[in-house]
């Protein structure tokens, strides 16, 4: 095997920063930052989401706004109704294109075959 090819597979501890849980596992996650953890020093990988907050596993919705996504969304959103121009309508469907006529159906009526008695 080359040497140098797999990257390190250490303890890590992973802290949850919107519950502050911690806890440690095995990974090969790149980190810079160390911290202390039941008396030993491991590297920390900070998450925003883990088992302790995410709304499957607690039943609680919260929102989380990575980035400022949500709000991004609303400047753009209240630009667009802010600007006095008239509302985007949806585009129309296309015009469907003409199917061949089915061969028409014969006027004569169908005669149904009698039904069976016992009499």
């Amino acid at each position: 095997m080359k040497p140098d090819l797999h990257p390190e597979y250490r303890e890590v501890v992973f802290q949850d920063t919107s519950s502050d849980l911690r806890f440690v596992t095995r990974s090969t996650i790149a980190t810079n930052e160390t911290t202390e953890f039941e008396g030993e020093t491991y590297p920390l990988a900070k998450v925003e989401i883990s088992s302790e907050s995410h709304p499957f596993y607690t039943g609680k919705q919260i929102l989380l706004d990575s980035g400022g996504r949500v709000e991004r969304f609303r400047r753009r959103y209240s630009k667009m109704q802010g600007s006095g121009a008239a509302k985007a309508s949806p585009p129309e469907p296309a015009a469907e294109k003409a199917l061949p006529a089915e061969p028409a159906a014969s006027a004569e009526p169908v005669e149904e075959p009698a039904a069976a008695t016992d009499e």
